[in-house]
């Protein structure tokens, strides 16, 4: 829904328990147990007709007894009575609530419903609590309170919680939040996601799910919160039974878990197999180290345990550095002889504190690795202690390099029990991670590579969009529209191949041919240009045609042509006698030396809606299972992290005497079937099997395509919101000229340097409230790779140059009703109307959107400004948090300037 009333949820002031108990053992009692022995400072109220008090508090016999409303409600009494509850608490004037209550069956609507008219948050049910540690609120009944810190963890399970406490307290990690999610009812992942985004208190999120419930508002959230921290999950059922029956290729292998992995990619989260992957994870992520690459050393008294840790490092596809002459020659003049003289730097069992001190200094300063493992193997020759504190003393928080940044990262492995605890401790109070075994180690330092791999793909910009004409489309529309009419939900191949044809994609020619004679008068007339031909059943009732004998290659004669469609025509007729046959496709046969054949597709995911696939293909497609998943839409960049993520991806890079594939041939491919699903709501399924690629470039031999029908009436709709292309316009503007007015694309960062050289430090000041901006590419990413479900910006592109003149944005608020404008105009084009064709753009935009409030803040002094958005229907009024500023507020709300408490969700139109 939105985070409106988390503030009571996750920073009350005063709490009330319906249901509390004296009964020791029961959930009453130990809620009760934990909010009095918590800290927590606010007031505390219990409720329950039975009792006069409970554990010293207390207790009152109805929430219309309490002598104020609670903030935050928790409520632990049968299914029957939650929704009066919750009505009650409405009334009163709370605002959230966390039910902890299983099995409402029915009652879970009424509980909805009963919550709706205040906009009454609801955490559960079916939920263990909520841990704030940091205030003193352990609404819960788990056996112990979470340590204070800065890790935020959600879940979905309440006995896991308990788990990950006990594991957390003795390691000296601390928590910021720990949310049980349970049913979910209201309170979801994306809503915690999108709060979180905007925590202060924590700086990296843990979380164990085993489903969602709204796919499209989770990504958006989970985007949103992994571009400033690090978002580690584990998500339950990789091997769920069941899989979805489908009628191509790509449906039988887009599993569930498969579509969950491709949406964790895509939101730059970080994904674990385990729960000692995701405690590794957040030992690395919460020390929010700063990585400029993935080499990594290791540093060692035990040669052994150096091994194994480099063993499990090229295991998980690590980069093991490669030691300088420089560092070794400076080893050499403090080492002993017998040290290893390579990576890992094994510095010989007796090692002691300066030895460790002495071989840390070159490898921290060394710039052939980013990031370095230490390692400590008990022995008798030297206290670990003393070594952990040389090496804290180095690489400690405290730490920083010669221009002022966080030094190179430092992870610490002292082995050993006992022995190692003490020093385990000193690391955890100096910043450092700290780890048990080598496995550990490298899977926690694996975790950093993979989160910073993420958010450099979050922030990879794409060479450009793929064109495709309105006469195309209309083509590709004519086509769908004949076979939904006519009540197909398969496309004949000749359609399939006529829209791949149309959205840009190479297609094999294809003669049809009605009968066996007509097959050989096809096949006379292909093989003068080609050496021989294939012949294909044309059945709209058969997907997989080789499974039914109905593929014949490499035919070298029009006699053998014929003859071999009559007899696909005789088996046909014995092994499918209900399947329709209405005729054959004669092919020239295409001949590749070098070729390979992979599989593009399309599927429709229950949870994330369309998903596009890529892998090896051909006949053995489900056999090799070497496929890769994304959701559309998507652009180049992401194209090619698709085919890397294969394992035919080494094939078409090229071996021995094969020259490397055509791989922007694939990319150009992938980017326009993801364009086709994107633009074409009814294509339901969508098989290209082969695509046959090579140097020179890549052709589709075959093709299927599946649209909505009678029995499948809607397609899910997208999880990412699409390039909204509808939106795109040109005008005229005074003075300036021709003007395209279009959403931003990531392609436009390249623009910005340009744009940004034409505003003057006055202009910048009062857009910004700052004389400079940032220009690096990870802040102007992140203003051209927008999320178009929460967030616009029209740009404004001369149509003769083609350079940037001018950027509006709304940035929106999670429930989508309010947003917050920007506008900036080349300093050289002020008072020429550029501005006010940007605003009204954005207006029209924002109204279609059914936004009904917007807001922004201008300098008193920018009375250009000001005067503008009074005569576009702004109110003024005083913004009492930024001094020297107004804030400017448009009201599109129907109802005028009434705003009701709680707005209901806007939908976004997902595609």
């Amino acid at each position: 829904m939105t985070i409106r009333n988390f503030g009571p949820l996750l920073a009350p002031t005063s709490v009330a328990l319906a249901g509390a108990s004296p009964t020791p053992g029961s959930v009453g009692y130990n809620i009760a147990r934990n909010l009095i022995s918590g800290g927590f400072d606010g007031d505390i109220f219990f409720v329950n007709p039975k009792y006069d008090a409970v554990q010293g508090v207390k207790c009152y016999s109805s929430v219309g007894d309490l002598p104020k409303a609670p903030a935050l409600a928790i409520i632990a009494t049968p299914p029957s009575t939650i929704p009066a509850l919750i009505a009650e608490f409405s009334r009163t004037g709370t605002r959230a609530a966390i039910v902890i209550t299983a099995g409402l069956g029915a009652n879970k609507q009424l509980m909805l419903d009963a919550s709706s008219a205040n906009c009454l948050r609801i955490l559960g049910p079916n939920c263990l609590g909520l841990m704030l540690p940091q205030i003193g609120l352990n609404a819960s009944f788990a056996h112990r309170a979470a340590p204070a810190g800065d890790l935020a963890f959600l879940s979905q399970s309440g006995a896991l919680v308990t788990g990950v406490i006990d594991w957390a307290a003795s390691r000296n990690i601390g928590f910021s939040h720990v949310v049980s999610l349970g049913d979910m009812a209201d309170v979801d992942f994306g809503d915690m996601l999108d709060y979180l985004a905007g925590d202060t208190k924590s700086r990296a999120i843990l979380m164990y799910m085993e489903a969602l419930t709204n796919a499209p508002k989770f990504i958006s959230a989970a985007r949103r919160a992994a571009r400033v921290k690090p978002v580690i999950i584990v998500k339950s059922g990789r091997h769920e039974a069941g899989a979805r029956a489908a009628k191509s290729h790509t449906g039988a292998l887009a599993g569930s878990d498969a579509a969950y992995d491709a949406a964790f990619r895509r939101t730059g989260l970080v994904r674990v197999k385990t729960l000692p992957e995701l405690f590794a994870a957040a030992a690395m992520l919460s020390r929010r180290p700063k990585l400029n690459g993935e080499r990594l050393m290791i540093l060692t008294n035990g040669g052994g345990a150096g091994v194994l840790a480099a063993d499990d490092l090229q295991d998980a596809g690590g980069t093991l550095a490669t030691l300088s002459a420089e560092v070794v020659a400076a080893l050499d003049r403090v080492l002993p002889p017998t040290w290893s003289r390579a990576n890992p730097v094994d510095i010989i069992g007796d090692a002691g504190p300066d030895r460790y001190r002495q071989a840390l200094q070159p490898l921290i300063a060394d710039t052939a690795s980013d990031a370095i493992l230490v390692m400590q193997c008990p022995t008798a020759s030297a206290d670990p202690l003393d070594n952990a504190a040389a090496v804290a003393g180095l690489a400690g928080s405290d730490h920083k390099g010669d221009d002022g940044a966080a030094a190179k990262p430092v992870l610490s492995c002292w082995l050993g029990d006992d022995a190692a605890r003490a020093s385990r401790a000193l690391f955890d109070q100096h910043g450092i991670a700290t780890f048990e075994t080598p496995s550990d180690a490298i899977t926690g330092y694996m975790q950093l590579v993979r989160h910073t791999r993420a958010q450099i793909e979050l922030m990879q910009t794409p060479d450009g969009a793929v064109a495709q004409s309105g006469e195309a489309q209309r083509e590709i529309t004519t086509l769908i529209a004949q076979a939904v009419a006519s009540g197909r939900a398969m496309l004949t191949a000749v359609e399939a191949k006529a829209i791949l044809k149309a959205a840009g994609v190479p297609v094999a020619e294809s003669v049809v041919a009605a009968n066996p004679q007509e097959v050989r008068s096809a096949a006379q007339k292909l093989l003068m240009h080609a050496p021989s031909v294939a012949v294909k059943i044309l059945s709209p009732d058969i997907s997989h045609k080789s499974d039914v004998g109905g593929v014949r290659l490499a035919i070298e004669s029009a006699e053998a042509a014929g003859l071999a469609a009559e007899e696909m025509q005789a088996r046909i007729t014995e092994k499918r006698p209900d399947a329709r046959l209405d005729g054959f496709m004669v092919e020239p046969m295409i001949r590749r030396t070098n070729a390979h054949e992979v599989i593009i597709g399309m599927s429709v995911d229950p949870t994330f809606g369309p998903l596009l696939m890529f892998g090896a293909g051909g006949t053995a497609v489900e056999v090799m299972a070497d496929t890769a998943l994304a959701l559309p839409p998507i652009d180049d960049v992401l194209a090619r992290h698709m085919i890397a993520e294969t394992r035919i991806a080494r094939l078409l890079a090229g071996y021995r005497d094969r020259p490397p594939a055509k791989i922007s041939a694939i990319v150009d491919t992938l980017v326009r079937i993801s364009n086709l699903v994107v633009q074409n709501p009814e294509i339901r399924e969508l098989d290209i099997n082969p695509l046959i690629v090579d140097e020179h470039g890549a052709i589709a031999i075959d093709a299927r395509i599946a649209v909505v029908s009678q029995a499948v009436s809607r397609r899910a709709p997208l999880a990412i919101r699409p390039y909204p292309a509808q939106w795109e316009t040109e005008t005229a503007v005074p003075g300036i000229g021709a003007v395209d007015i279009r959403p931003v694309r990531p392609e436009d960062e390249r623009h910005y340097q340009a744009f940004f050289a034409k505003i003057s430090s006055a202009d910048v000041r009062m857009r910004f409230f700052t004389p400079r901006v940032d220009l690096s590419h990870r802040y102007l990413a992140r203003l051209t790779q927008i999320d178009y479900a929460r967030e616009m910006a029209f740009v404004a592109i001369s149509r003769e140059s083609s350079e940037l003149l001018g950027v509006v944005r709304l940035v929106l608020e999670p429930d989508l009703w309010r947003g917050e404008y920007g506008i900036l105009v080349r300093s050289d084009l002020k008072g020429k109307g550029l501005g006010w064709t940007l605003m009204q753009h954005l207006i029209n935009y924002a109204r279609a959107e059914g936004v009904r409030e917007i807001t922004g803040l201008v300098l008193g002094e920018n009375t250009t400004m000001l005067d503008m958005v009074q005569k576009l229907g702004f109110a003024l009024r005083t913004a009492d948090d930024e001094p020297g500023a107004v804030e400017v507020v448009l009201n599109l709300s129907p109802a005028g300037n009434e705003l009701i408490a709680c707005l209901p969700p806007v939908t976004p139109h997902l595609g």
